[in-house]
């Protein structure tokens, strides 16, 4: 008798675990991302908006890549100011052809905007040095390259 007094005991206890460990096997880590690349961008970040600029940069360069330049076709390019600097004036000119002129210069436009709003943001600070105006384009292995004044 003495030994099923300590048994009922030790089954109550044993069933309201069993039961009470069954609820808890929830994850409570349910709203969180299962992997870093499905965490949500940051859009309010310098490193978020950096990228943006660079995307842009990049398809607009590839735009322009996919044309081919030629000694024959050089004069059918034209430089462009591209980018923005923080005192002002563009970082660099770059040669896009004028079949594509009514596409890519809004979109070249779009970016030196944007990089200036990007530099008031962030209080970016830049060298001040200026950039000469481009003197000639010159094709370099299929590629249209900005030629700038000797200094």
């Amino acid at each position: 008798m003495k030994n099923l007094f300590l048994k009922i005991p030790a089954l109550v206890l044993f069933a309201t675990l069993t039961v009470v460990s069954c609820n808890t096997t929830k994850n409570v880590n349910t709203n969180l991302p299962k992997d870093i690349s499905e965490r949500p961008a940051d859009e309010s970040s310098q490193k978020y908006d950096q990228a943006q600029l660079d995307k842009l940069k990049t398809e607009i360069e590839a735009e322009i890549g996919k044309e081919k330049c030629t000694e024959a076709t050089v004069s059918d390019w034209k430089p462009a100011a591209m980018g923005a600097k923080a005192c002002g004036g563009p970082k660099y000119y770059i040669a896009y052809p004028t079949k594509m002129e009514a596409s890519i210069l809004p979109k070249i436009e779009n970016y030196n905007n944007k990089e200036k709003e990007f530099n008031q943001k962030y209080n970016i600070s830049s060298d001040c040095s200026f950039v000469g105006e481009p003197v000639g384009i010159r094709c370099i292995n299929g590629k249209a390259e900005v030629v700038y004044p000797v200094q």
